[in-house]
């Protein structure tokens, strides 16, 4: 598989779309964050309705919306482009944006959900601390610098521990839907090569090789960063 012609294609396909993923890690903190600061409950409950419910479409119907979106005749964002004196463009049949697309429709279905956890983390914060911040005339700047971040880094830095183990493991269903003949340079990535050697060309023990390769990656990834972060924070996984 190393001395596969495109095998730095798809590996660097791969990796691009993880550290673009990577790049909206802080997202979903900054969105728990502001929803714990929200005091309007029906607003509240309103926000975390409309941004939990993408989670719960299927990954089939979100590939068919975000198609449709962004189709060049009746797509919506086309016509919202054209409203604005652009000119309309086939999104999908451009290599270079695939990347960018998988990561904002990401991004979009999972904000919400992947709050959560965050959200678990800042409820156990002592209301009588913020109280005594605010107090001691602390602002919204300190209280985010000097209680938040501190009460959120350990959960933090275990999610962060936890994606890094998936740097290289991009799921196959979405990136196969959104796959087709114009954008297949760069949407070819590890988990559709090993589809494709496997169920298409029937080479199993070579597929098996390349998913073996893929995990040893993950693997090697999670116990590099684990140790640092050890290290460097006292926070880890064991």
């Amino acid at each position: 598989f190393v001395n596969y012609p495109k095998f730095w294609q798809i590996m660097w396909n791969t990796l691009r779309i993880s550290l673009y993923s990577l790049l909206t890690f802080p997202f979903p903190v900054i969105f728990a964050i502001l929803l714990n600061d929200l005091r309007n409950g029906w607003f509240k409950r309103t926000a975390q309705m409309l941004t939990y419910a993408p989670h719960f479409i299927s990954t089939v119907v979100l590939c068919s919306m975000t198609i449709l979106f962004l189709n060049r005749e009746t797509g919506v964002i086309n016509s919202f482009v054209e409203l604005l004196g652009g000119t309309r463009k086939d999104w999908m049949a451009q290599s270079s944006l695939f990347a960018p697309i998988y990561v904002i429709t990401d991004l979009w279905q999972n904000l919400g959900w992947n709050s959560i956890i965050y959200l678990a983390a800042l409820s156990s914060l002592s209301p009588d601390l913020l109280d005594a911040s605010y107090v001691d005339g602390a602002n919204r700047w300190h209280i985010l610098w000097y209680i938040y971040l501190p009460h959120l880094m350990p959960t933090v830095i275990v999610m962060l521990l936890l994606k890094m183990g998936t740097l290289v493991n991009i799921g196959f269903e979405k990136v196969f839907l959104l796959q087709n003949t114009l954008n297949i340079d760069s949407s070819t990535v590890l988990s559709t090569y090993v589809y494709d050697l496997g169920m298409v060309k029937g080479q199993y023990s070579y597929s098996a090789a390349v998913g073996l390769f893929e995990h040893i990656i993950n693997i090697t990834m999670v116990v590099v960063f684990n140790t640092l972060s050890r290290k460097v924070t006292d926070t880890s996984l064991w």
